[in-house]
């Protein structure tokens, strides 16, 4: 019967100056490129910010470094702990994505933990220019095509509308009555009072014109003091 015997791993000082010589410029790099998604990321308030993916982008090039001297000269399958980041790296994003009733966020949260890991792959495997080109590519869509996007006229994005007024039964009975004209339920996300004055908030998810129709309607309202929309903090 056959004894099985755990392998070793063995390697000179020679193949260590070797190796970590190689080492710091590929994980330097990776942390240059990660930390500049994670600084958009962070100067946008976003859960997953600086250290957050320079240290995911860090650990990808350093799994993939050691993939393929673990496996050694002799094997073909240099890329086995490599091929578990995706899997790891999946888990990690879908912790990102929270859903509610009527809201999903954190999508790109989560896809830019994804593609960071994979820029983190290239730094690791030593491709600088693949690397620096996806890292340019990524602030560009989470710049650029974010702006652009969120001024054509049939996106959908979130905005919180507060309405505040003093004769409670009826600014609820103008609000539902507008929302009820724009086929929009009123899905609350805070409501209270302070002395007399009471305020609501609810979230509505429409286009830029259907907004801006929507908040000059409860402006005129007779019951409704003020009315303020503002932005998601929460949305991508």
């Amino acid at each position: 019967m056959a004894t099985i015997v755990p392998s070793s791993f063995h390697f000179s000082n020679l193949d260590q100056m070797l190796l970590s010589t190689g080492t710091a410029t590929r994980l330097l790099a990776a942390c240059l490129l990660g930390g500049a998604v994670g600084l958009e990321r962070e100067w946008r308030h976003k859960p997953s910010g600086l250290r957050t993916n320079m240290l995911i982008c860090l650990a990808c090039a350093f799994f993939t470094l050691l993939s393929a001297n673990l496996a050694g000269e002799g094997n073909p399958d240099k890329g086995r702990v490599a091929a578990n980041i995706v899997q790891g790296v999946g888990f990690l994003g879908a912790g990102l994505i929270l859903h509610s009733r009527s809201r999903v966020l954190g999508l790109t949260s989560a896809a830019t933990v994804f593609v960071v890991a994979s820029i983190g792959m290239a730094c690791g495997a030593g491709l600088y220019v693949e690397a620096a080109l996806a890292t340019l590519i990524v602030l560009i869509a989470l710049q650029s095509i974010g702006m652009m996007e969120s001024r054509l006229p049939w996106k959908q994005y979130v905005l919180l509308y507060e309405i505040r007024g003093q004769q409670q039964t009826m600014m609820f009975a103008q609000v539902l009555a507008v929302l009820d004209r724009a086929r929009i339920r009123m899905n609350v996300i805070d409501r209270d009072s302070l002395g007399t004055l009471e305020r609501v908030t609810f979230a509505v998810t429409a286009n830029r014109l259907r907004h801006e129709s929507l908040l000059a309607e409860l402006k005129s309202c007779d019951c409704t003091d003020q009315v303020v929309a503002y932005a998601d903090s929460e949305q991508d």
